[in-house]
């Protein structure tokens, strides 16, 4: 498996990001992988390349180019009210609007797109915490290319905000992308009443879908460098987005 440093070009700056190709020379499914708010880092890394194994050309993409590149924090984040993280939150995730993670989606989905290493097959996209719903967004923005996306521990997904993440669920065609939720427990992003709701909009939408809540498993469980890592419901996750990608990306 090789592993590029890449940048891709947007009309607002060359966003960075790595490229996961097989060493064959073969055409695999593409796949965009959207860190969480850290952004890349070696446990994202591995999270990638694990998957591109498992016969994917996977682009790990930095969303919050706009503010920073590289390392995104410069101090110990304490996502529990810390002021200062919070600030600094708000400076990362400020630029990416409704709008702006759909246009990046196109972005990116045409770079993958045009690489010698991917195949004519649908693409897939995952996210993680607050990129939850930029993997749900982009299975809006680029409906026709996208096969399946999943959100681990996603944030926000059902609120009560006119740009609520649930709210593109109309766009995405009954018979299109399949779409899987893992949801932590006691998640203050996504509480159980999110999640319910959430659950009724996809219902309603009627397209394809699974969501779930992991047991004993708080935000952020599948990311080996986070406090709540969780070993056997980060390797149930990974089994689920692998059968999923398996299934859709043809």
């Amino acid at each position: 498996m090789t592993e590029k440093d890449i940048e891709i070009r947007t009309t607002e700056g060359n966003c960075d990001g790595l490229l996961y190709t097989a060493e064959d020379g073969k055409k695999r499914p593409g796949v965009i992988h959207y860190p969480d708010i850290m952004g890349i880092r070696p446990s994202h890394r591995a999270m990638a390349k694990r998957l591109a194994e498992q016969g994917y050309t996977v682009v790990l993409v930095n969303p919050f180019f706009r503010t920073a590149k590289g390392k995104l924090f410069d101090f110990t984040p304490n996502f529990a009210g810390d002021p200062r993280t919070m600030q600094r939150f708000g400076e990362l995730a400020g630029p990416l609007t409704a709008e702006v993670m759909e246009k990046d989606a196109k972005t990116f989905a045409d770079f993958l797109r045009t690489q010698p290493s991917v195949s004519s097959a649908k693409m897939g996209a995952v996210g993680y915490c607050f990129t939850g719903q930029v993997a749900l967004r982009t299975a809006a923005a680029v409906s026709e290319q996208i096969g399946a996306i999943a959100s681990f521990h996603g944030g926000g997904l059902y609120t009560e905000k006119p740009t609520s993440p649930h709210l593109v669920l109309p766009r995405i065609p009954k018979n299109g992308a399949k779409l899987y939720f893992g949801h932590a427990v006691n998640d203050h992003s996504m509480p159980q009443a999110a999640i319910e709701q959430f659950d009724a909009a996809l219902k309603a939408w009627s397209g394809k879908f699974e969501s779930e809540v992991y047991a004993d498993a708080l935000h952020g469980w599948t990311v080996s460098d986070s406090a709540a890592y969780k070993q056997p419901q980060a390797e149930r996750a990974f089994s689920k987005l692998t059968a999923l990608f398996a299934e859709c990306l043809k």
